[in-house]
């Protein structure tokens, strides 16, 4: 299966998914903020990705419960691995470098990364 980034609906209904591990379509719409879409908008787009195999589901007659086919953390990574590939040239230090300048890291902060990279490196 190869990860295609989502639409923003998209996304936002495998957060759902995500946070529920399984559930009906009424279950992922109970759960969507204000303005809830209509049932069958919410429902074409699981079905876009039940088609993207992102989504499984096991059928009760005519009714489907839904769940996720990948992990929020094996999206994360490919939407990191995207964000590294096409702004900062595949350069961990060019993003690292990008948000300290640009989000002002505190120090405390810096020292955590620091304590992270260094516990990585001693594996």
């Amino acid at each position: 299966m190869q990860l295609r980034e989502l639409t923003k609906a998209e996304e936002e209904i495998m957060r759902v998914l995500w946070q529920l591990q399984k559930g009906f379509v009424k279950d992922v719409l109970a759960e969507l903020p204000e303005p809830k879409p209509a049932y069958n908008t919410v429902s074409t787009i699981i079905r876009i990705l039940e088609k993207k195999e992102l989504v499984g589901y096991t059928a009760y007659g005519k009714t489907h419960e839904y769940y996720p086919l990948i992990t929020e953390e094996q999206y994360r990574r490919f939407q990191t691995e995207q964000l590294m590939t096409n702004y900062f040239d595949g350069s961990l230090k060019k993003l690292v470098s990008f948000f300290v300048q640009d989000k002002n890291i505190s120090l405390s902060e810096a020292d955590e990364i620091i304590n992270l990279l260094n516990k990585k490196k001693d594996q």
